[in-house]
């Protein structure tokens, strides 16, 4: 369950009778559109349903079983998310919209890269002061990802910037590759690998391209600065020994 602090109100009117949930703001989105695919327990902060939550008062049986054709609030609770309507305060409007902001600067910033730049990734304050600039509204009612065309559109008059993938080669040395190359599996896509007869491991990954340098201090980390990196742009590149 979540905190009172974090949750929301739904509303659902019907029959002349008033029910409310209390429920994650992302979570009552994701089931309005029928994308949900969690656990309403994990997701509501109270597994009950209210005449009103403010007060804490319920509404009668009856008016359950006539809306619902049941009293179990887990079987309710969805359907008065989707059938009603999300209640939210200034303040959590506030909030929602402060967090749906930060997601979308973080999805561009990994995914982005600048063509007039060598395909240099934007820092995430360059996307900001772009969407500043361009007066980006985000919408706390939508996700970030779906708000993802529509912010690129007004960046591209002000900043160069496009989605790729990149494809990097990097060469672990020996005594790093063991752990090493675990952590790069996990990075992105690996295309291809191969243990050098050194105990070297060479390996060919694929992951968006706004992420090379977080890559580039991944690799760096796990091996003391000793690792070999080379963007792929062809069959020739691949050969990092």
């Amino acid at each position: 369950m979540i905190s009172l602090d974090d949750a929301v109100t739904a509303r659902l009117e019907s029959h002349g009778a008033r029910f409310e949930v209390l429920v994650d703001p992302d979570a009552a989105l994701a089931i309005k559109r029928e994308e949900f695919d969690g656990e309403f327990e994990e997701v509501i902060a109270a597994e009950d349903v209210f005449e009103d939550a403010s007060r804490g008062d319920r509404p009668a049986e009856n008016d359950l079983k006539t809306v619902f054709e049941t009293t179990d609030p887990i079987e309710i609770i969805p359907e008065v998310i989707q059938r009603g309507e999300i209640q939210i305060t200034a303040e959590q409007r506030r909030e929602m919209q402060e967090q749906k902001r930060r997601r979308l600067i973080d999805i561009i910033a990994r995914n982005a890269i600048n063509p007039q730049q060598n395909d240099a990734p934007h820092p995430p304050d360059r996307i900001e002061r772009g969407l500043e600039e361009a007066g980006f509204t985000v919408d706390p009612m939508e996700t970030a990802e779906s708000q993802v065309d529509d912010a690129l559109e007004v960046l591209r008059p002000i900043i160069p910037i496009s989605f790729a993938e990149i494809t990097m080669a990097v060469r672990l040395p020996a005594e790093y590759a063991g752990k090493a190359q675990a952590r790069v599996r996990e990075f992105g896509d690996l295309d291809r690998e191969e243990w050098q007869s050194d105990g070297s491991w060479v390996g060919v990954t694929t992951f968006p391209a706004g992420m090379q340098n977080e890559f580039y201090d991944l690799v760096n980390d796990q091996t003391s600065g000793e690792a070999e990196t080379r963007i792929v742009k062809d069959e020739d590149d691949i050969n990092v020994r």
